[in-house]
C-alpha cells in the first residue's frame, strides 16, 4: 500500500478535500501535527508528502523551532524524488527548502479571486485552466526556486504556483478548501479581514455557491493525480519459476 503523509501546522487547517482523494485511491494516511508533536517519519518510508498551510511565517523558527526540522525533511524528500505538494505556507516551505526567498507580498490576498495560467515551454508541466476562481488567504509569497517553472499568477501576486521537477508542486492558494475550512479559518483568523483591495468580507467568503468548492476540489484532484507516485508492483513468482529455482 502506498503511504501518504501530511504535515499539519494548526488544528484549523486540515486536509479538506485531499482526504477524500487519498482514501478513494487506497493510500495509507499518516501525519505529523506539529502543534502536538514534532515526530516525523523516515523519508524513505513515504510515497507522497502534503504540506498544509498555517498562519505562521517560514521565518518564525524562533517561535516554532520545528520549522527547521520540517524544512530539512522537505529537502530530503525532494532529493529522494518523492511526490510533494505544498499549500500556502507549505509552498513557501518548499520554496525556501529549495533556496528561494520568501517575502511579504505587496498586497494581502484573502478571498475568492482568479488565478491565470502561465504558459511554459515545458509541455509536460502541469497546466492550469486559463483562468480559475480559487480561494486565497496569504500575506507572504515566494520567489521562484532555481530551475522551477511558474504555473500560475494573479492580479495581486505574480507567483501563485510553481513546479520543480516532475513531482513537486507549490500552490500559494487553497484548492482543498471546503465551506467548513473557510468557517474554521474565519473563526481563528478573522481579525485579518481589514479593508484592502484584495480582502473580502466574511459574508463574501461564505456566500459563494457550492459549485465554487466543487470546481477547486476537482482541480486539486487533477494536481494530485499529476504528482501521484507510481504504484509499487509486487509480483509473486509462478509455480514454474519456483520449481526451476528449487532445481537449481
Amino acid at each position: 500500500m502506498m503511504r501518504a503523509h501530511y504535515f499539519q501546522h494548526v488544528p484549523f487547517e486540515g486536509l479538506g478535500s485531499i482526504e477524500s482523494w487519498m482514501k478513494s485511491n487506497g493510500f495509507e494516511i499518516t501525519s505529523s501535527k506539529f502543534y502536538e508533536s514534532v515526530d516525523i517519519p523516515d523519508p524513505q518510508e513515504i510515497d507522497i508528502l502534503i504540506i498544509l498551510g498555517g498562519p505562521m511565517s517560514v521565518h518564525d523558527e524562533a517561535l516554532y523551532p520545528w520549522l527547521a526540522k520540517e524544512k530539512q525533511f522537505v529537502k530530503d524528500v525532494i532529493g529522494l524524488g518523492k511526490s510533494v505538494l505544498g499549500i500556502c505556507l507549505g509552498a513557501q516551505i518548499i520554496a525556501q527548502a529549495l533556496g528561494a526567498e520568501i517575502v511579504q507580498n505587496s498586497l494581502k490576498e484573502i478571498g475568492w479571486f482568479p488565478i491565470y495560467a502561465v504558459d511554459s515551454s515545458d509541455k509536460s508541466a502541469f497546466t492550469f485552466p486559463h483562468t480559475a476562481l480559487v480561494f486565497h488567504w496569504h500575506g507572504e509569497t515566494f520567489n521562484l526556486p532555481q530551475s522551477s517553472i511558474r504555473l500560475a499568477s494573479s492580479a495581486a501576486c505574480s507567483n501563485q504556483a510553481f513546479q520543480f521537477g516532475k513531482s513537486v508542486i507549490g500552490l500559494q492558494f487553497h484548492l482543498e478548501t471546503t465551506k467548513e475550512s473557510v468557517e474554521a479559518m474565519l473563526s481563528n483568523c478573522g481579525d485579518e479581514l481589514i479593508a484592502g483591495t484584495y480582502i473580502q468580507s466574511a459574508q463574501e467568503l461564505l456566500s459563494v455557491p457550492q459549485e465554487h468548492y466543487s470546481r477547486i476540489n476537482n482541480l486539486m484532484n487533477e494536481v494530485l493525480e499529476y504528482i501521484r507516485p507510481v504504484k509499487k508492483i509486487v509480483t509473486t513468482p509462478s509455480q514454474e519459476a519456483l520449481s526451476k529455482l528449487r532445481e537449481f
